[in-house]
């Protein structure tokens, strides 16, 4: 696998996602570091944005962070599915970029980033989640408090050398990676 056929997925950091979302700004931080390496390696960088009935496309809590600026050459999915995948061009753009090899990051942990990693799996691609650039927030279901540190986690773990019969996932922090 090289680098040349690998994107960065950068997956919904809108305003209205991660306002209070579990260590906010180390994540913004981390997935401008990886976009900046994935930039300077010539690595293709994919925006995700989510739309639905409380976060309408074009609003102000649509719109990426102002921490992070894509670039007019950039590809841009739009989405109303917690995948990437569902009703979106995303496959069509990664077939266009001869693209085999996702490094995923963004928010948030347990919906659209779970759920856009797995449909990658499930369609081939090889998964790379950034360990430590994506997040969530603490939320309450029925027996209680889940809190987003655990979601992260557990995350890292299901994906942490993950071996399909024809891909593979696995995690990587932001100062590891190396495009080139």
């Amino acid at each position: 696998m090289t680098s040349k056929s690998s994107a960065l997925v950068v997956i919904d950091v809108q305003v209205g996602v991660v306002e209070t979302a579990y260590k906010r700004t180390e994540v913004i931080a981390n997935i401008n570091s990886a976009l900046d390496k994935a930039r300077t390696a010539g690595i293709p960088v994919i925006w995700v944005q989510h739309s639905d009935n409380y976060m309408t496309k074009d609003s102000a809590d649509w719109q990426i962070v102002p921490e992070l600026v894509p670039r007019a050459n950039e590809e841009k999915v739009f989405k109303k599915y917690r995948s990437s995948f569902i009703e979106t061009n995303l496959e069509e753009i990664l077939k266009k970029l001869g693209i085999n090899h996702l490094y995923i990051c963004g928010a948030e942990t347990n919906n659209c980033v779970r759920h856009t990693s797995h449909a990658a799996l499930d369609r081939g691609f090889d998964v790379t989640l950034i360990e430590d650039a994506h997040t969530t927030n603490t939320f309450e279901w029925d027996n209680g408090v889940i809190e987003a540190s655990s979601v992260i986690d557990e995350q890292n773990a299901n994906f942490s050398g993950l071996i399909l019969p024809s891909c593979k996932a696995e995690i990587q922090a932001t100062s590891e990676l190396n495009f080139l």
